[in-house]
């Protein structure tokens, strides 16, 4: 983190709050909101369990809880099980576009139609994003925002949003058309975010956090082998990643 370019506009801690996660738990995040981070910046800042949303990079700071644990893949290590496998062949007949991140009505739309099915199904709070909070949050100017678009024909069916360094691949946010569902879409984006991971040269694909007991995160640590960060290092700290290798195979 020496030699740091970016310009910290404000750096704090929020306090305890009823976590999005688990229930009966109290979270808290350390943000810092951060304008001009250059590359390389951004990874020191991912191998310390750092996520990035619009001008926001945040990780947890949660005092009696330690459940959000950072999870990445090694793209030369990873070894996709036959079912995700088949999910990223379904994905293949779609026409993928990665750009800088927009925003337009179709978008809006997309997540809006996506968000209504997780409010259903998964009790998320409802959400209705207006332009300028989709435009801070998910299109900000970055010199490491992409924007991975999947297109069935001329329609946008699905949207992938993530952050690319020469090192690492960093999958922030992705949303689809609730039709496309039996597809398994979720884990195909994974699988391409490897993919397209090998093709840039970058070492690591991140995919944020796991927590165990929450069905929307709990997915990540399907994907073998995969690392995990220990604690929440400092700025000047080493981070350790350990490797938790693939589930043996039954029968």
């Amino acid at each position: 983190m020496d030699g740091l370019v970016a310009r910290l506009v404000r750096h704090f801690v929020e306090e305890p709050r009823q976590c999005s996660y688990l229930s009966n738990v109290k979270a808290s995040l350390e943000y810092r909101l951060m304008v001009d981070v250059s590359p390389g910046e951004l990874e020191n800042l991912l191998l310390r369990g750092w996520r990035r949303f619009g001008p926001a990079y945040f990780r947890p700071a949660c005092r009696a809880c330690d459940e959000c644990l950072s999870i990445r893949l090694d793209v030369h290590r990873f070894q996709p099980s036959p079912s995700q496998k088949r999910a990223l062949r379904r994905t293949r007949r779609f026409r993928v576009e990665v750009t800088r991140p927009h925003i337009d009505e179709t978008r809006l739309a997309l997540h809006s139609r996506w968000h209504r099915t997780r409010e259903e199904a998964r009790g998320w709070e409802s959400t209705n994003l207006t332009e300028d909070e989709y435009a801070t949050q998910f299109a900000f100017p970055s010199s490491t925002g992409r924007e991975v678009a999947w297109y069935d024909g001329e329609a946008l069916v699905a949207l992938g949003l993530a952050d690319v360094t020469p090192n690492c691949f960093s999958a922030a946010y992705f949303f689809y058309e609730p039709a496309i569902a039996r597809l398994s879409p979720g884990i195909g984006n994974v699988l391409l975010s490897v993919e397209m991971a090998k093709e840039m040269g970058c070492q690591h694909v991140y995919l944020g956090y796991r927590v165990k007991d929450c069905p929307s995160l709990t997915y990540k640590g399907m994907f073998r082998p995969h690392e995990l960060l220990e604690g929440r290092p400092g700025v000047n700290e080493t981070p350790v990643w350990r490797e938790e290798l693939p589930l043996p195979v039954v029968g």
